[in-house]
């Protein structure tokens, strides 16, 4: 967790900065040498849908000569952007799955040589899934996803997404048991919209009392226990718990801290 100002990415200016690093990678690696980048994560949702605004990140699969890394570190000095800017670090993550690239759509191909993929709707939907990270946007996101889809007519059924999970990562009791509570409950409420208002404000009210705790007491949240703080909401969606939770936590580290300080 970090309380650092970050860049974001919109999907106006991730258009311009991949049109940009598509130029420079030509122009470091050739014409012949074409590229692919698939896109998951924040950007993919940016790039497919309307809900959300932005991202801090761009996360990708990466294909390409080794052209690549220094076209995107000169694209990112040029427009000011954060090392890294654009990284394949979700390789490392449990959303990944070397079947990924089957089951990605195409989007645009920049300077004839650097193509773009996306993954999305139920795909997406399963990456976010096996993530459930209640203090992050998985959980929203999946709401928004869910609800886009039924205004434009073209609903994802429970069916949809059970296939999705087993094409992606084999069975669907690879996914968290807190996860599979949230996605059959939000299935069979089906209020998307409501719901992913709801699920969108309780992610940020978590993630700033998240940043707030780890301000004053350093190296105590970490991504474990973050996710067992926040389990009860992807049970219940239940908000008020979950920062109950989180406050009692708080009272007890100042209790600690006052203790120790008398001594």
């Amino acid at each position: 967790m970090s309380s650092e100002t970050q860049l974001e990415f919109t999907k106006e200016n991730i258009d311009l900065y991949l049109r940009e690093l598509a130029k420079e990678y030509r122009k470091q690696a050739g014409r012949k040498m074409p590229a692919e980048l698939i896109l998951v994560g924040g950007a993919s949702v940016l790039i497919n849908y309307g809900f959300r605004n932005m991202t801090t990140d761009v996360d990708a699969l990466i294909e390409a000569a080794s052209a690549m890394k220094d076209a995107i570190n000169l694209v990112g000095d040029r427009y000011g952007l954060p090392y890294g800017w654009l990284n394949a670090d979700f390789m490392n993550t449990e959303s990944y799955t070397p079947k990924l690239a089957r089951f990605s759509e195409y989007y645009k191909t920049y300077a004839n040589v650097v193509t773009i993929r996306t993954v999305a709707a139920e795909y997406l939907i399963a990456m976010k899934l096996r993530s459930g990270r209640m203090y992050k946007s998985d959980l929203s996101d999946i709401l928004g996803i869910l609800a886009e889809h039924e205004k434009r007519g073209e609903p994802i059924t429970r069916e949809r997404i059970r296939k999705a999970v087993n094409d992606l990562y084999s069975d669907w009791d690879a996914l968290p048991e807190t996860s599979q509570t949230f996605i059959e409950n939000v299935m069979e409420d089906g209020r998307f919209e409501t719901l992913y208002e709801q699920t969108e404000k309780g992610e940020k009210e978590v993630g700033a009392l998240l940043v707030e705790f780890e301000q004053h007491y350093p190296n105590v949240v970490t991504g474990k226990n973050a996710s067992e703080i926040t389990e009860n909401l992807q049970k219940k969606t239940d908000l008020a718990s979950i920062l109950a939770k989180l406050r009692e936590r708080k009272a007890e580290a100042d209790l600690a801290k006052a203790q120790d300080e008398t001594h």
